[in-house]
């Protein structure tokens, strides 16, 4: 059973979410950077994460999240270009992390504006792809040896940049989900092995009290 203080802080929790920022891991292949990214993302508010990779399981090890992969979603995609689809289709910006020429230093962006901000594998960097149906090309200024950051410190350079300028444009001000998402995903949080059950069931989730409580009794089909 869940204590009211909990519960209180979880649905506080979903009110901060920022529904248009998100990240897209290119192809990402070492399942830690993809949690240590995911860790970012929950500190920012970052409610849902896009993943294109070739390992399968990639679900099952973010060991290095240490239960943030718990508050946050994450979708799998087959292809950089569905998934870049979807994103775009959400109008959404697409900021790729890039070394090459012709980026922009990443302050120099507007995080106000819907963005998904892309990063690339661990080795190779974005996808060509990725690159050409870029809107910005951004990039981490460096003054020391080293041509580049570690994938996940680079997310959280720029994901904390993207915080700061929602902090001071009000938008962590008011809940900017939709309550009957919000209403969701409380019961996925708070009761998380009833809702895959009753997901698998195709059957709604019932209702939750102010302290979390279930208003209706589950009966078995």
């Amino acid at each position: 059973m869940i204590s009211p203080e909990r519960f209180s802080k979880i649905r506080q929790l979903l009110a901060l979410r920022q529904p248009d920022l998100t990240v897209l891991m290119d192809n990402v292949n070492k399942p830690h950077n993809l949690s240590a990214v995911i860790r970012s993302c929950d500190a920012v508010g970052i409610d849902t994460v896009h993943a294109v990779s070739a390992n399968s399981s990639i679900k099952d090890k973010q060991k290095a999240a240490r239960g943030s992969n718990k508050w946050v979603r994450l979708e799998l995609h087959e292809s950089i270009e569905k998934a870049v689809g979807i994103l775009k289709k959400n109008g959404m910006q697409l900021l790729v992390a890039h070394s090459g020429n012709n980026t922009v230093n990443f302050r120099d962006i507007d995080y106000t504006q819907p963005t998904a901000v892309v990063l690339g594998a661990e080795l190779f960097g974005p996808s060509d792809t990725a690159v050409s149906c870029a809107d910005h090309l951004i990039c981490v200024p460096m003054q020391g040896m080293v041509e580049s950051l570690n994938v996940s410190v680079a997310a959280a350079v720029i994901l904390f940049e993207a915080q700061r300028q929602r902090l001071d444009a009000g938008l962590y001000k008011h809940s900017r989900l939709p309550s009957s998402y919000i209403q969701k995903r409380l019961f996925e949080l708070v009761y998380p092995a009833v809702s895959k059950k009753l997901s698998l069931q195709g059957r709604p989730y019932p209702e939750l009290d102010t302290e979390g409580k279930i208003l209706r009794q589950l009966h078995r089909s």
